[in-house]
């Protein structure tokens, strides 16, 4: 049974929502293992001078909390070959 946990990020672009949200996700990604999707709740551009100048998002991250897979193959095989 997989446990999933939420979190939520806040990111900004100069160039599109599109870009702000691919920062949240790269930027999540240097803490946080296993993402599994990207919900984006809210989008706002900030305007000066009549221009838009960034474009923001506040995003939920999902990810699996736990060991995954590979961590767990390779401590399945250390505790087996400490059997040995």
């Amino acid at each position: 049974m997989a446990i999933v946990k939420v979190i939520e990020v806040i990111a900004s672009s100069e160039k599109s929502f599109d870009d702000a949200v691919k920062q949240a996700v790269k930027e999540t990604s240097k803490t946080i293992r296993n993402i599994d999707s990207v919900w984006v709740k809210s989008m706002k551009a900030h305007v000066k001078d009549g221009k838009i100048r960034s474009y923001g998002v506040v995003c939920k991250v999902s990810f699996r909390v736990g060991k995954d897979k590979e961590e767990k193959k390779a401590k399945d095989k250390e505790e087996k070959k400490d059997k040995e």
